[in-house]
């Protein structure tokens, strides 16, 4: 089983959730993992862990620490963590629905937008609303997963922890939903994450960007 930690803020997560997505359709095992970029990057936490994205307010009007763009992000972490109640398959299926919705959709992520994504994964919509009212257990939850991603030395979104505990980030540039050509992209990674080589960083000089279809 690969741990996929994912942030609903990182469109190169959502390229990544959506990579694993194909080829879950293959029979690749992929877990769905929980990463707060606002937590992970948030200059408190430098030495230690000082601010906690649980401890905050859920409102997009509260909370010290956030800017403006990152003031969603909790809430879409707890409506998720509210559907995954209901199994690993309504888990990716209002995962994809809330990223296409925000990223492809450009809705923002709020409230009608969860509402939406609860539908398109056909959920027990009495059920999620009454999960979500356990506010506390959800919290608990999510500070799990956080505090998981923290031991591992989850940095950013996508990170893919593979069942041999190699771990690392992969930045896409290319979204695909083809499962010959997700295969094509995650063998590729996994060669990389194996090689004798120990190739610890890649990163393209910033003057000869990616080809981006």
């Amino acid at each position: 089983m690969t741990d996929l930690f994912f942030d609903f803020l990182c469109p190169y997560a959502w390229r990544g959730v959506e990579l694993a997505a194909a080829l879950r359709e293959q029979g690749e095992p992929f877990r769905l993992r929980f990463f707060s970029l606002v937590e992970g990057n948030h200059p408190d936490n430098a030495g230690n862990l000082t601010w906690k994205l649980t401890d905050q307010p859920t409102d997009a009007a509260g909370g010290e620490g956030y800017l403006k763009h990152q003031r969603p992000s909790y809430g879409a972490f707890l409506a998720a963590q509210a559907a995954y109640r209901q199994g690993e398959e309504k888990a990716w299926a209002f995962t994809l629905a809330l990223y296409r919705a925000h990223f492809e959709q450009k809705k923002e992520l709020d409230q009608p937008a969860f509402a939406q994504a609860a539908q398109e994964a056909a959920l027990d919509l009495k059920q999620w609303e009454q999960d979500r009212q356990d506010e506390a257990g959800l919290r608990a939850a999510l500070r799990r997963e956080f505090d998981d991603a923290r031991e591992i030395g989850v940095f950013g979104t996508p990170t893919f922890v593979l069942p041999g505990g190699e771990a690392a980030y992969y930045r896409f540039e290319n979204l695909t939903r083809d499962p010959d050509q997700a295969r094509q992209f995650w063998t590729l990674f996994t060669q990389v994450m194996h090689s004798d080589a120990g190739i610890g960083t890649i990163k393209r000089a910033r003057n000869r960007p990616p080809h981006k279809k």
